[in-house]
Protein backbone atom coordinates (compact mmCIF):
# COMPACT_ATOMS: atom_id res chain seq x y z
CA UNK A 1 0.00 0.00 0.00
CA UNK A 2 1.69 3.34 -1.20
CA UNK A 3 0.50 6.08 0.91
CA UNK A 4 2.13 9.70 1.12
CA UNK A 5 4.17 10.13 3.92
CA UNK A 6 2.87 13.59 4.99
CA UNK A 7 -0.23 12.36 4.61
CA UNK A 8 0.62 9.78 7.24
CA UNK A 9 2.36 12.51 9.48
CA UNK A 10 -0.43 14.51 9.47
CA UNK A 11 -3.52 12.14 9.66
CA UNK A 12 -3.98 12.48 13.58
CA UNK A 13 -4.66 16.38 12.82
CA UNK A 14 -7.02 15.86 10.33
CA UNK A 15 -8.31 13.60 12.33
CA UNK A 16 -8.93 16.20 15.04
CA UNK A 17 -10.95 17.87 12.13
CA UNK A 18 -13.11 15.12 11.08
CA UNK A 19 -14.26 14.50 14.93
CA UNK A 20 -14.66 18.28 15.39
CA UNK A 21 -16.76 18.16 12.35
CA UNK A 22 -18.37 14.99 13.72
CA UNK A 23 -19.52 16.42 17.08
CA UNK A 24 -21.64 19.60 15.23
CA UNK A 25 -23.15 17.97 12.87
CA UNK A 26 -25.42 20.47 10.29
CA UNK A 27 -28.30 19.09 7.75
CA UNK A 28 -28.67 20.39 4.09
CA UNK A 29 -28.06 23.61 3.57
CA UNK A 30 -26.98 24.69 7.28
CA UNK A 31 -23.49 23.77 7.01
CA UNK A 32 -21.87 27.46 8.02
CA UNK A 33 -19.86 26.54 10.62
CA UNK A 34 -18.55 23.22 9.00
CA UNK A 35 -17.91 25.80 5.47
CA UNK A 36 -16.14 27.83 7.90
CA UNK A 37 -13.61 25.02 9.43
CA UNK A 38 -12.87 24.04 5.86
CA UNK A 39 -12.54 27.06 4.59
CA UNK A 40 -10.37 28.51 7.45
CA UNK A 41 -8.38 25.15 6.78
CA UNK A 42 -8.07 25.81 2.85
CA UNK A 43 -6.81 29.42 3.34
CA UNK A 44 -4.89 28.97 6.40
CA UNK A 45 -2.89 26.02 3.90
CA UNK A 46 -2.45 28.80 1.36
CA UNK A 47 -5.38 27.61 -1.01
CA UNK A 48 -7.55 29.93 -2.89
CA UNK A 49 -11.19 29.54 -1.63
CA UNK A 50 -14.79 30.15 -3.56
CA UNK A 51 -17.86 30.20 -0.96
CA UNK A 52 -21.38 30.26 -1.64
CA UNK A 53 -22.12 27.85 -4.28
CA UNK A 54 -25.60 25.95 -3.43
CA UNK A 55 -25.96 28.21 -0.42
CA UNK A 56 -23.02 26.86 1.83
CA UNK A 57 -20.68 25.05 -0.90
CA UNK A 58 -16.67 25.35 -0.82
CA UNK A 59 -14.14 25.11 -3.62
CA UNK A 60 -10.56 25.07 -3.00
CA UNK A 61 -8.64 25.95 -6.18
CA UNK A 62 -4.81 24.64 -6.17
CA UNK A 63 -2.89 25.50 -9.86
CA UNK A 64 0.39 24.57 -10.56
CA UNK A 65 2.01 25.03 -14.23
CA UNK A 66 0.73 26.40 -17.15
CA UNK A 67 -1.67 23.92 -18.32
CA UNK A 68 -5.54 24.72 -18.92
CA UNK A 69 -6.38 21.34 -17.90
CA UNK A 70 -8.17 20.99 -14.54
CA UNK A 71 -10.20 17.81 -12.48
CA UNK A 72 -12.74 18.14 -9.94
CA UNK A 73 -12.64 15.88 -6.23
CA UNK A 74 -15.44 16.37 -4.90
CA UNK A 75 -16.85 15.46 -0.49
CA UNK A 76 -20.17 16.09 0.65
CA UNK A 77 -20.09 18.03 4.06
CA UNK A 78 -23.92 17.80 5.77
CA UNK A 79 -25.44 15.51 7.84
CA UNK A 80 -28.72 13.62 9.04
CA UNK A 81 -31.58 14.30 11.16
CA UNK A 82 -30.81 11.32 13.95
CA UNK A 83 -30.12 11.02 17.39
CA UNK A 84 -26.91 9.67 17.53
CA UNK A 85 -26.99 6.72 19.81
CA UNK A 86 -22.84 6.61 20.80
CA UNK A 87 -21.09 8.72 23.86
CA UNK A 88 -17.86 8.63 22.98
CA UNK A 89 -15.86 12.42 23.24
CA UNK A 90 -16.74 13.01 19.89
CA UNK A 91 -20.30 12.59 20.10
CA UNK A 92 -22.70 15.09 18.29
CA UNK A 93 -23.63 18.31 20.40
CA UNK A 94 -26.69 18.75 18.59
CA UNK A 95 -29.73 17.32 19.11
CA UNK A 96 -31.43 15.02 16.37
CA UNK A 97 -28.00 16.09 14.37
CA UNK A 98 -25.91 13.33 13.48
CA UNK A 99 -22.90 12.21 11.22
CA UNK A 100 -24.25 9.05 10.53
CA UNK A 101 -23.24 8.32 6.90
CA UNK A 102 -19.40 9.71 7.59
CA UNK A 103 -19.63 12.81 4.98
CA UNK A 104 -17.19 14.57 8.16
CA UNK A 105 -14.66 11.74 6.71
CA UNK A 106 -15.26 12.44 3.02
CA UNK A 107 -14.40 15.68 4.08
CA UNK A 108 -11.33 14.70 6.05
CA UNK A 109 -10.25 12.68 3.59
CA UNK A 110 -10.20 15.00 1.06
CA UNK A 111 -8.56 17.99 3.26
CA UNK A 112 -5.60 15.60 4.30
CA UNK A 113 -5.22 15.81 0.35
CA UNK A 114 -5.37 19.36 0.51
CA UNK A 115 -2.77 20.30 2.96
CA UNK A 116 -0.50 17.70 1.09
CA UNK A 117 -1.16 19.19 -2.26
CA UNK A 118 -0.52 22.73 -0.94
CA UNK A 119 2.86 21.91 -0.89
CA UNK A 120 3.60 19.45 -2.80
CA UNK A 121 2.40 19.96 -6.30
CA UNK A 122 3.42 17.41 -8.30
CA UNK A 123 1.13 17.77 -11.47
CA UNK A 124 0.43 20.37 -14.54
CA UNK A 125 -2.97 21.93 -14.50
CA UNK A 126 -5.62 22.74 -11.50
CA UNK A 127 -7.08 20.43 -9.18
CA UNK A 128 -10.59 21.75 -7.70
CA UNK A 129 -11.67 20.30 -4.59
CA UNK A 130 -15.44 20.35 -3.98
CA UNK A 131 -17.23 20.48 -0.74
CA UNK A 132 -20.87 20.24 -1.86
CA UNK A 133 -23.87 20.69 0.84
CA UNK A 134 -27.01 18.53 1.20
CA UNK A 135 -26.59 15.39 -0.44
CA UNK A 136 -29.22 13.76 2.14
CA UNK A 137 -32.28 14.70 0.42
CA UNK A 138 -31.06 18.45 -0.18
CA UNK A 139 -29.77 17.85 -3.83
CA UNK A 140 -26.71 20.12 -3.05
CA UNK A 141 -25.23 18.82 -6.37
CA UNK A 142 -27.74 20.47 -8.50
CA UNK A 143 -27.92 23.67 -6.82
CA UNK A 144 -23.87 24.37 -7.01
CA UNK A 145 -24.27 23.36 -10.57
CA UNK A 146 -27.20 25.85 -11.08
CA UNK A 147 -24.97 28.52 -9.04
CA UNK A 148 -22.37 28.29 -11.74
CA UNK A 149 -19.55 25.53 -10.88
CA UNK A 150 -18.73 24.25 -13.93
CA UNK A 151 -18.66 27.47 -15.52
CA UNK A 152 -16.78 29.12 -13.14
CA UNK A 153 -14.39 26.42 -12.32
CA UNK A 154 -14.50 24.63 -16.39
CA UNK A 155 -13.14 20.93 -14.99
CA UNK A 156 -12.72 17.35 -17.70
CA UNK A 157 -13.93 15.50 -15.30
CA UNK A 158 -15.08 14.84 -11.20
CA UNK A 159 -14.95 12.10 -8.62
CA UNK A 160 -16.53 10.94 -5.59
CA UNK A 161 -16.35 8.46 -3.24
CA UNK A 162 -18.29 7.08 -0.40
CA UNK A 163 -17.02 4.95 2.47
CA UNK A 164 -18.47 1.57 2.69
CA UNK A 165 -19.67 -0.63 6.27
CA UNK A 166 -18.29 -4.54 5.80
CA UNK A 167 -16.05 -3.60 3.23
CA UNK A 168 -12.37 -4.13 5.21
CA UNK A 169 -10.13 -0.56 5.50
CA UNK A 170 -7.47 -0.74 2.49
CA UNK A 171 -9.74 -1.45 -0.04
CA UNK A 172 -11.84 -0.35 -2.83
CA UNK A 173 -14.71 -1.16 -5.13
CA UNK A 174 -15.84 0.38 -8.55
CA UNK A 175 -17.71 -0.51 -11.30
CA UNK A 176 -18.59 1.11 -14.70
CA UNK A 177 -22.68 1.66 -15.55
CA UNK A 178 -25.12 2.34 -12.52
CA UNK A 179 -23.82 2.00 -9.54
CA UNK A 180 -26.75 4.03 -7.38
CA UNK A 181 -30.25 4.52 -8.17
CA UNK A 182 -32.55 6.99 -8.86
CA UNK A 183 -34.61 8.01 -5.67
CA UNK A 184 -38.04 9.44 -6.26
CA UNK A 185 -41.18 9.69 -4.42
CA UNK A 186 -44.76 9.50 -4.85
CA UNK A 187 -48.38 10.58 -2.92
CA UNK A 188 -51.20 9.71 -3.86
CA UNK A 189 -54.65 10.99 -2.39
CA UNK A 190 -57.99 9.56 -2.44
CA UNK A 191 -61.04 11.67 -1.53
CA UNK A 192 -64.28 9.08 -0.49
CA UNK A 193 -67.14 10.40 2.04
CA UNK A 194 -67.30 9.81 5.46
CA UNK A 195 -70.16 7.59 7.10
CA UNK A 196 -70.65 5.63 10.48
CA UNK A 197 -68.85 2.00 10.24
CA UNK A 198 -72.12 1.07 11.09
CA UNK A 199 -73.66 2.15 7.80
CA UNK A 200 -70.55 1.84 5.36
CA UNK A 201 -73.24 2.28 2.14
CA UNK A 202 -73.92 5.76 3.27
CA UNK A 203 -70.34 7.03 2.34
CA UNK A 204 -67.87 5.94 -0.37
CA UNK A 205 -64.49 4.27 1.88
CA UNK A 206 -61.14 5.45 0.18
CA UNK A 207 -59.52 2.52 2.02
CA UNK A 208 -60.79 -0.64 0.14
CA UNK A 209 -59.46 1.40 -2.69
CA UNK A 210 -56.30 1.99 -1.18
CA UNK A 211 -55.33 -1.82 -0.73
CA UNK A 212 -55.98 -2.41 -3.91
CA UNK A 213 -53.98 0.04 -5.05
CA UNK A 214 -50.76 -1.15 -3.16
CA UNK A 215 -51.20 -4.32 -4.26
CA UNK A 216 -51.70 -3.53 -7.90
CA UNK A 217 -48.18 -1.41 -8.36
CA UNK A 218 -45.89 -5.20 -7.34
CA UNK A 219 -47.26 -6.03 -10.82
CA UNK A 220 -46.06 -2.67 -12.81
CA UNK A 221 -42.62 -4.93 -11.48
CA UNK A 222 -43.68 -7.79 -11.86
CA UNK A 223 -45.37 -7.64 -15.20
CA UNK A 224 -44.54 -4.12 -16.93
CA UNK A 225 -41.02 -4.53 -16.41
CA UNK A 226 -38.68 -6.51 -17.97
CA UNK A 227 -37.06 -9.26 -15.36
CA UNK A 228 -33.80 -8.08 -15.63
CA UNK A 229 -34.55 -4.52 -15.12
CA UNK A 230 -34.12 -3.67 -11.76
CA UNK A 231 -36.97 -0.99 -10.20
CA UNK A 232 -38.14 -1.03 -6.70
CA UNK A 233 -41.71 0.40 -5.64
CA UNK A 234 -42.21 0.34 -1.47
CA UNK A 235 -45.59 2.14 -0.01
CA UNK A 236 -43.89 3.10 3.40
CA UNK A 237 -47.08 5.01 4.14
CA UNK A 238 -50.40 5.23 4.55
CA UNK A 239 -52.07 7.67 6.72
CA UNK A 240 -56.37 7.73 7.45
CA UNK A 241 -58.98 7.88 9.84
CA UNK A 242 -59.41 8.85 13.11
CA UNK A 243 -61.68 6.69 14.77
CA UNK A 244 -62.44 3.29 14.99
CA UNK A 245 -66.27 3.58 14.18
CA UNK A 246 -66.12 5.97 11.05
CA UNK A 247 -65.18 5.35 8.07
CA UNK A 248 -62.81 8.31 6.76
CA UNK A 249 -63.32 10.98 3.97
CA UNK A 250 -59.77 10.21 2.91
CA UNK A 251 -56.48 8.39 2.53
CA UNK A 252 -53.36 8.88 1.73
CA UNK A 253 -50.85 6.78 0.04
CA UNK A 254 -46.59 7.56 0.04
CA UNK A 255 -43.68 5.60 -0.78
CA UNK A 256 -40.43 5.65 -3.37
CA UNK A 257 -39.64 4.36 -6.61
CA UNK A 258 -35.76 3.33 -7.50
CA UNK A 259 -34.32 2.50 -10.83
CA UNK A 260 -31.02 2.44 -12.36
CA UNK A 261 -32.56 3.57 -15.54
CA UNK A 262 -35.03 6.63 -16.45
CA UNK A 263 -36.38 4.41 -19.44
CA UNK A 264 -37.59 1.92 -16.83
CA UNK A 265 -38.48 5.52 -14.19
CA UNK A 266 -40.68 6.66 -16.92
CA UNK A 267 -42.92 3.66 -17.22
CA UNK A 268 -43.62 2.98 -13.91
CA UNK A 269 -44.45 6.47 -13.07
CA UNK A 270 -47.05 6.05 -16.14
CA UNK A 271 -48.36 2.82 -15.23
CA UNK A 272 -49.02 3.56 -11.28
CA UNK A 273 -50.86 6.99 -12.38
CA UNK A 274 -53.01 5.00 -15.01
CA UNK A 275 -53.79 2.62 -11.86
CA UNK A 276 -54.16 4.64 -9.31
CA UNK A 277 -56.60 6.60 -11.49
CA UNK A 278 -58.75 3.70 -12.98
CA UNK A 279 -58.47 1.68 -9.51
CA UNK A 280 -59.82 5.45 -8.01
CA UNK A 281 -62.79 5.81 -10.35
CA UNK A 282 -63.62 2.09 -10.44
CA UNK A 283 -64.34 2.71 -6.38
CA UNK A 284 -65.96 5.75 -6.80
CA UNK A 285 -63.15 8.12 -5.19
CA UNK A 286 -61.31 10.99 -6.50
CA UNK A 287 -57.61 10.79 -6.76
CA UNK A 288 -54.86 13.06 -6.76
CA UNK A 289 -51.30 11.74 -8.02
CA UNK A 290 -47.98 13.37 -6.90
CA UNK A 291 -45.00 12.05 -8.15
CA UNK A 292 -41.43 13.66 -7.67
CA UNK A 293 -38.04 12.81 -8.92
CA UNK A 294 -35.33 13.41 -6.72
CA UNK A 295 -32.20 12.26 -7.80
CA UNK A 296 -31.34 10.31 -10.97
CA UNK A 297 -29.43 7.34 -10.95
CA UNK A 298 -25.54 7.34 -10.43
CA UNK A 299 -24.11 6.17 -13.70
CA UNK A 300 -20.38 5.86 -14.04
CA UNK A 301 -19.02 5.95 -17.92
CA UNK A 302 -16.53 2.81 -18.83
CA UNK A 303 -13.45 4.54 -19.72
CA UNK A 304 -13.36 6.97 -16.40
CA UNK A 305 -14.06 3.82 -14.33
CA UNK A 306 -11.14 2.22 -15.87
CA UNK A 307 -8.93 5.11 -15.42
CA UNK A 308 -10.03 4.51 -11.13
CA UNK A 309 -9.69 1.12 -11.44
CA UNK A 310 -5.98 1.05 -12.76
CA UNK A 311 -5.24 4.47 -10.12
CA UNK A 312 -6.22 2.26 -7.11
CA UNK A 313 -4.62 -0.63 -8.38
CA UNK A 314 -0.92 0.86 -8.59
CA UNK A 315 -1.69 2.42 -4.78
CA UNK A 316 -3.25 -1.04 -3.10
CA UNK A 317 -2.78 -3.93 -5.61
CA UNK A 318 -5.57 -5.74 -7.60
CA UNK A 319 -6.41 -8.03 -4.69
CA UNK A 320 -7.78 -4.77 -2.97
CA UNK A 321 -9.99 -3.51 -5.99
CA UNK A 322 -13.18 -5.17 -5.91
CA UNK A 323 -16.25 -4.87 -8.16
CA UNK A 324 -19.15 -2.35 -7.21
CA UNK A 325 -21.91 -4.43 -6.35
CA UNK A 326 -24.86 -1.30 -7.31
CA UNK A 327 -27.46 -0.75 -4.89
CA UNK A 328 -30.87 0.87 -4.73
CA UNK A 329 -29.77 3.63 -2.80
CA UNK A 330 -29.64 7.51 -4.04
CA UNK A 331 -26.51 9.45 -4.69
CA UNK A 332 -27.18 13.25 -5.35
CA UNK A 333 -23.33 12.82 -7.18
CA UNK A 334 -25.39 11.91 -9.93
CA UNK A 335 -26.06 15.22 -10.85
CA UNK A 336 -22.43 15.78 -11.22
CA UNK A 337 -22.12 12.87 -13.60
CA UNK A 338 -24.84 14.11 -15.91
CA UNK A 339 -22.68 17.19 -16.91
CA UNK A 340 -19.20 15.78 -16.92
CA UNK A 341 -16.94 12.21 -16.98
CA UNK A 342 -16.40 11.21 -13.89
CA UNK A 343 -16.53 8.30 -11.27
CA UNK A 344 -17.94 7.79 -7.86
CA UNK A 345 -16.62 4.21 -6.45
CA UNK A 346 -16.44 2.67 -2.53
CA UNK A 347 -13.59 3.10 -0.14
CA UNK A 348 -14.07 0.21 3.07
CA UNK A 349 -15.05 1.54 6.49
CA UNK A 350 -14.01 -1.49 8.17
CA UNK A 351 -16.65 -3.70 10.30
CA UNK A 352 -16.65 -1.23 13.31
CA UNK A 353 -14.05 -2.46 15.76
CA UNK A 354 -12.76 0.82 15.45
CA UNK A 355 -15.33 2.52 16.92
CA UNK A 356 -14.07 4.03 20.37
CA UNK A 357 -15.62 2.90 23.76
CA UNK A 358 -18.68 4.31 24.27
CA UNK A 359 -20.11 3.69 21.23
CA UNK A 360 -23.71 2.53 20.74
CA UNK A 361 -24.97 -0.75 20.60
CA UNK A 362 -26.38 -1.02 17.14
CA UNK A 363 -23.98 -2.13 14.32
CA UNK A 364 -21.48 0.51 12.32
CA UNK A 365 -23.60 1.13 9.38
CA UNK A 366 -24.81 3.92 7.29
CA UNK A 367 -27.65 6.19 8.65
CA UNK A 368 -27.32 3.43 12.07
CA UNK A 369 -27.13 5.73 15.32
CA UNK A 370 -24.11 3.67 16.28
CA UNK A 371 -22.13 4.11 13.24
CA UNK A 372 -18.99 6.21 13.26
CA UNK A 373 -16.25 7.21 10.27
CA UNK A 374 -12.92 4.98 10.20
CA UNK A 375 -9.82 7.75 11.19
CA UNK A 376 -7.77 5.10 9.54
CA UNK A 377 -8.84 5.62 5.69
CA UNK A 378 -7.53 9.14 6.34
CA UNK A 379 -4.01 8.76 5.26
CA UNK A 380 -5.38 6.31 2.63
CA UNK A 381 -8.42 8.01 1.27
CA UNK A 382 -6.14 11.13 1.08
CA UNK A 383 -3.56 9.97 -0.64
CA UNK A 384 -5.96 8.07 -3.22
CA UNK A 385 -7.17 11.41 -4.04
CA UNK A 386 -3.78 12.75 -4.24
CA UNK A 387 -2.42 9.93 -6.70
CA UNK A 388 -6.02 10.61 -8.74
CA UNK A 389 -5.35 13.86 -9.55
CA UNK A 390 -2.19 14.10 -10.72
CA UNK A 391 -2.43 10.94 -12.41
CA UNK A 392 -5.60 12.60 -14.43
CA UNK A 393 -3.93 15.34 -15.11
CA UNK A 394 0.08 13.95 -15.91
CA UNK A 395 -1.98 11.94 -18.32
CA UNK A 396 -2.76 12.36 -21.69
CA UNK A 397 -5.81 14.14 -22.34
CA UNK A 398 -9.05 12.22 -23.12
Amino acid sequence: MKLIDSILTDAPGIAALRRDIHAHPELCFQEQRTSELIAKALSDWGIPVHRGLGTTGVVGIIKNGNSARAVGLRADIDALPMTEHNHFAHASTYAGKMHACGHDGHTAMLLAAAKHLSTERNFDGTIYLVFQPAEEGGGGAREMIKDGLFELFPMEAMFGAHNWPGMAAGQFAVKSGPVFASSNEFKITLHGKGAHAAMPHNGIDPVPAACQMVQGFQTIISRNKRPIDAGVISVTMIHTGEATNVIPDSCVIEGTVRTFTLEVLDMIERRMQQMAEATAQAFEVRCEFEFRRNYPPTINPAAETEFVRQSLVAMVGAANVQEFEPTMGAEDFSFFLQQKPGCYFLIGNGDGSHRDGGHGMGPCMLHNPSYDFNDELIPLGGSMWVRLAEAWLNAPKP
